[in-house]
């Protein structure tokens, strides 16, 4: 097990007996040293509050740990993924269903790679954008395995 799957197991019990859900979770270097980083979210979405209690939790239950699962110093960060944030897994796809999201494509489609649009369906195999070119809104299908990258966007 990595570092991220040990870290998993931990506060996943934690994050459901709150009402969190773990979004995403890092373990990475930047300079000299270490973060692990901590992604939660919530109905109605997390406030500083949130995010502090979910840290202390957390490091009360990293530090009870014998062996230590992340013997060398690193900063515990714990906090919203944000109103962009990354769509990863599928219960994230589901839950953008009817949001404006922002997809890269592997492979172009009608000349494009990029799309922002509304996520009008989602099924195993492809989802539908809602996107808007020049004046028109026009509906355009992407194949799930053409996705590189997806992530919520704000629309303007």
């Amino acid at each position: 097990m990595n570092t991220v799957e040990i870290v998993e197991d931990i506060v996943r019990p934690i994050a459901d007996e709150k009402g969190f859900r773990v979004v995403d979770i890092e373990y990475v270097k930047e300079g000299k040293n270490w973060f692990l980083r901590i992604y939660i979210d919530k109905p109605g979405g997390v406030d500083l509050n949130d995010c502090a209690m979910f840290n202390e939790l957390v490091s009360e239950q990293m530090d009870a740990l014998e062996p230590d699962p992340i013997p060398y110093a690193y900063y515990l960060e714990v906090s919203s993924p944000g109103a962009e944030r990354p769509l990863k897994t599928e219960d994230d796809f589901e839950e953008a269903v009817g949001r404006y999201i922002h997809v890269t494509l592997f492979e172009p489609v009608e000349k494009n790679n990029v799309y922002d649009g509304t996520l009008k369906d989602l099924t195993k195999e492809k989802m539908v954008l809602t996107v808007k070119e020049k004046n028109k809104t026009k509906e355009i299908e992407l194949k799930r395995t053409n996705i590189s990258k997806a992530r919520l966007a704000i629309e303007f």
